[in-house]
């Protein structure tokens, strides 16, 4: 309290002394829980300043209200409430309540589900980075120089696209490792890739407009769409992807507004989209006139073979929407993400984007401009794939030693997730339970399910988990396991490969 100026009414009209006054002005605050035990009260100069009083007025209401009990002078000489208040509750203050008196429509917000586990809790959720590998300090060296160099504008109001510099040097990062030739006028900095697709949502979307989606997918992506009233479409993912022979059908019948894929490393399942349905999903939109949302989420991260492409580097129709994060390159509490788009979409979203969020950090985004072109961000990103490779292999081991037949799974070629079936004697979802319980947590097939249905299935992150932590994760995993369900554990391989559509989508 001794930071801020403390505001109190005084009514100057009144025939009752300034100092009662004060006196009542200060207990209302006390008992109705503004002021708490052991806040700490401005000097009464600061606070006669602040009520213009005379300071013999604030005086002589203290020393009133340290004869009754209310307050007390620290060693420090500081005021303070006291610890034993002489009331036996406090109360809210009149006039503010502490529920709604209207009802509220109710929103589903699967992202909660990824916050930090508790405490002491080994979490597999997410398929994150491990922010402990990027060296912090340079971020920070770069955002000191960020703020020096622009002469304060970086604190200032800018464009609602982001930093000029920041967009220079991803268009050329795109380019170059991603095949994706883009200007910086067709890029839009937001503030994670989940903020990119709530503004898609509203440039794209009416109420009642269906928006493909995969099944299983992404949870977070479907509430962005269904916030602005639009329809889902669930489409299955086998082992080639999403499979664009049975979207073909469901367009015969219905027209969609957009599709929404992750086709390089599918969330959750990790398969690849083959070359042969990338074409042919590039043709429907062409012919039908929908969007393709391609969320190309962490390519950098890719363990055998070389990355592939993203569908917008090779677009002749103008239908793909590239969205992106650089939080997987960097670290996932950095919130940035952007969007790659004809001008004539990027000129709607940077009028949304101006009513919703004005802006970004000028100054982190200018910081991590600096990072890009200094080589920063690419020699992490090399180290960081080194270490998730090692903890996949790891991982791989440990639930091939001591899971045997529970779990069946190809193991990925990139990413930072691991997608597996469960064996048909043991209930996943009594499993994620007791599992938790024991200190380590994973998301079912359920959670990526649109329909909310039970699948046997699980997915474990494992690149924000190190060895240590990997391997006391799973043990916490095993000793989950129910009891009827103990003789699976044989210890022979879980590594088998699935047949090809045997990916969650049939159930």
């Amino acid at each position: 309290m001794r930071s801020w100026e403390l505001t109190l009414q005084l009514d100057r009209t009144s025939h009752q002394p300034l100092p009662q006054q004060l006196v009542l002005a200060i207990t209302g605050a006390i008992r109705h829980g503004r002021l708490e035990p052991g806040a700490a009260l401005p000097g009464t100069r600061p606070l006669a300043r602040t009520l213009g009083l005379h300071r013999n007025t604030v005086v002589a209401a203290f020393d009133e209200l340290r004869a009754q009990g209310w307050l007390e002078t620290t060693r420090a000489s500081h005021t303070r409430v006291t610890g034993t208040l002489p009331v036996a509750e406090v109360t809210p203050a009149r006039g503010r309540a502490k529920t709604l008196g209207f009802p509220l429509r109710p929103f589903e917000n699967s992202s909660r589900l990824f916050e930090a586990a508790p405490r002491d809790v080994l979490d597999f959720t997410g398929g994150l980075p491990d922010a402990r590998l990027f060296p912090s300090h340079l971020l920070a060296r770069a955002y000191r120089r960020a703020l020096k160099l622009s002469s304060g504008k970086a604190l200032a109001f800018g464009s609602p696209a982001g930093s000029l510099l920041l967009r220079e040097r991803l268009a050329e990062m795109l380019a170059t490792r991603r095949g994706l030739s883009v200007t910086p006028d067709e890029l839009l900095i937001t503030r994670g890739s989940q903020l990119a697709l709530h503004l898609l949502s509203i440039a794209l979307f009416r109420p009642g407009d269906v928006v493909a989606v995969e099944s299983p997918g992404y949870p977070s992506a479907r509430e962005a769409f269904t916030l602005l009233g639009a329809k889902l479409l669930p489409i299955p993912v086998d082992a080639e992807g999403l499979d664009v022979g049975k979207l073909a059908r469901a367009l015969e019948r219905t027209t969609i507004r957009a599709l929404y894929v992750t086709p390089h490393h599918h969330d959750p399942t990790t398969v690849t989209l083959t070359a042969r349905r990338r074409l042919a999903l590039l043709e429907l939109a062409r012919r039908h006139r929908f969007a393709i949302i391609e969320a190309d989420y962490d390519h950098e991260f890719q363990f055998e073979g070389a990355p592939v492409l993203p569908m917008a580097s090779s677009d002749p129709h103008g239908v793909v929407i590239s969205v992106g994060t650089l939080s997987k390159a960097i670290a996932p509490g950095l919130r940035m993400g952007f969007v790659a788009a004809p001008k004539q979409l990027l000129s709607t979203l940077l009028a949304i984007r101006g009513q919703v969020d004005r802006q970004g950090d000028l100054g982190l985004e200018n910081a991590v401009a600096e990072l890009l072109e200094d080589g920063e961000v690419l020699r992490h990103s090399l180290r960081a794939r080194r270490a998730f490779h090692a903890r996949r292999d790891l991982l791989v081991e440990l639930l091939h030693g001591q899971l045997g037949d529970a779990l069946t799974f190809d193991v990925p070629r990139g990413g930072l997730a691991l997608w597996a079936r469960v064996s048909a004697d043991l209930d996943v979802e009594a499993w994620a339970k007791a599992s938790l319980q024991r200190g380590a947590r994973f998301f079912t097939g359920r959670q990526y399910m649109p329909s909310g249905r039970a699948i046997p299935y699980l997915r474990l992150g494992f690149g924000h988990l190190d060895e240590k932590e990997l391997a006391e994760a799973v043990r916490r995993m095993v000793s989950a396991v129910p009891a009827r369900a103990t003789g699976s554990l044989t210890g022979r391989s879980a590594a088998r490969r699935r047949g090809p559509t045997d990916l969650g989508s049939r159930p």
